[in-house]
């Protein structure tokens, strides 16, 4: 899943007004934005195989440090708390760190039965819709269009970076993902990390849309 994490991040802000955009992305997004590190390190490894499932080519070999239930509930803790240490914002870290886990989630709705539910192993988890390529176009831009509309609800911009970088963000999201979906496979492992690396680009999109946008005074 892609624009589905993104869409939950920003449906996100009206359950927590004070919490940056950019900050609600990196939440949602945070696990893939862990793995591909992981990948260059050699500690987590994907295996490229066309025609794995209808939607991707990968097989997800092994990732229990960035994917595994209990790695992803422990990074959500963390990553909930530092934000409270931070921002001293208690609604906001428990948004936070929900949207953490909501990566799991979604992934266990599309993943075949790849994803750990322990890092040493066992039970595997995955419901697979990316089985299905009508199926996977149905949830995840169901959930980005909702979640782009609920942000757009909430907020309002304040000049035009604010009215243009939120609707060229939506474009270039859907852009990046019908590229995923129809190009051909990726050329290595690496290629793939080095590309996921990429996505700290969108969350910082999000850091500086948020700075030209309000929320609404009638919110």
């Amino acid at each position: 899943m892609f624009i589905g994490h993104f869409g939950v991040g920003f449906g996100a802000k009206p359950f927590a007004p004070r919490v940056s955009l950019g900050t609600l992305f990196l939440a949602a997004q945070f696990i893939d934005l862990l793995w591909p590190t992981l990948l260059l390190l050699g500690v987590e490894w994907v295996r490229i195989a066309p025609g794995a499932t209808a939607v991707t080519p990968l097989i997800f070999e092994h990732y229990p440090v960035s994917h595994s239930l209990l790695a992803v509930v422990g990074w959500a803790v963390l990553i909930a708390g530092l934000y409270l240490y931070l921002r001293q914002d208690r609604r906001g870290a428990v948004v936070v760190g929900a949207l953490v886990v909501s990566h799991w989630i979604l992934d266990a709705i599309v993943h075949q039965p790849d994803l750990p539910v322990f890092p040493n192993g066992g039970l595997l988890v995955g419901f697979g819709a990316w089985s299905s390529l009508p199926l996977t176009l149905l949830i995840e831009t169901t959930l980005f269009l909702v979640g782009a509309w609920l942000y757009v609800r909430r907020t309002v911009p304040i000049d035009a970076i604010g009215k243009w970088g939120l609707w060229s963000l939506i474009a270039f999201l859907f852009v990046i993902y019908a590229g995923n979906l129809f190009g051909g496979p990726p050329p290595s492992e690496e290629a793939i990390a080095w590309t996921g690396q990429m996505q700290w680009l969108l969350v910082l999109w999000g850091y500086w849309i948020e700075k030209h946008r309000h929320i609404r005074a009638d919110a």
